[in-house]
């Protein structure tokens, strides 16, 4: 399966190429104030995408989202698009899990406070996810703002300990795009626009496969004392 992943378009989104593949990942900010009329346009473009999937979550400055009653979302969505917030989706055998909370900063969207109210979120995260998509970074992964300071979730590194995705994409940091690779994990700060909301990065690229089935009676072996213990 290939992936295009991309973030933070701040309604840009009609002046970006985008690659060939089979799956398209938003990781947030489609908008910039949150609007309806924004997000309607964005959702447009997004369906109209030759993608056989698409696959989006929504970041801080995306308030129609937080907004909008449940179940008045899900009649906007055009065919082909999955709009992820604190849920998943299996596609060919990967599962994709999104949400879009970030730490408490000036009262964005989706902001929760650190510690509890954002592990609330992170918890929720399936063991089983090949694929994880949040608007923010976790702490000390491509979180550099300009002057340097890590400003990365804290409270998402035991989730990503536990869950051990192949890949975590995201956004929100525009400065500390780039891609990097920790502990077996591929991470992807995938912001379009730079710190001066430029639009100047392109969009990642990447393959990925389903994990390999795991034998019970075998894992039962390998985990199994030794005799005589």
């Amino acid at each position: 399966m290939k992936i295009v992943a991309i973030s933070d378009t701040h309604c840009r989104h009609h002046s970006i190429k985008l690659p060939k593949g089979d799956v398209l990942v938003h990781a947030g900010d489609v908008s910039s104030r949150g609007l309806k009329a924004e997000i309607l346009d964005f959702l447009q473009w997004f369906g109209a995408q030759p993608f056989p999937h698409k696959i989006f979550i929504a970041g801080n400055h995306d308030f129609f989202f937080e907004k909008t009653k449940k179940g008045v979302i899900e009649p906007l969505l055009p065919n082909g698009v999955h709009y992820l917030n604190d849920s998943g989706v299996c596609i060919n055998g990967i599962n994709f899990w999104g949400s879009p909370v970030t730490p408490f900063f000036h009262n964005w969207a989706f902001n929760r406070q650190r510690g509890v109210a954002l592990r609330k979120h992170w918890n929720l995260v399936p063991n089983e996810t090949d694929v994880l998509i949040t608007h923010g970074p976790p702490f000390g992964i491509l979180d550099q703002v300009l002057n340097g300071r890590n400003n990365g979730d804290k409270d998402l590194l035991p989730c990503l300990q536990r869950v051990q995705p192949q890949v975590h994409l995201f956004g929100h940091i525009h400065e500390s795009y780039g891609k990097v690779v920790r502990n077996g994990i591929r991470f992807f700060n995938c912001s379009q626009l730079n710190e001066s909301y430029e639009l100047v990065n392109k969009p990642f690229v990447f393959d990925i496969k389903p994990k390999p089935a795991i034998d019970p009676a075998k894992a039962a072996l390998e985990t199994a004392p030794p005799d005589g213990v």
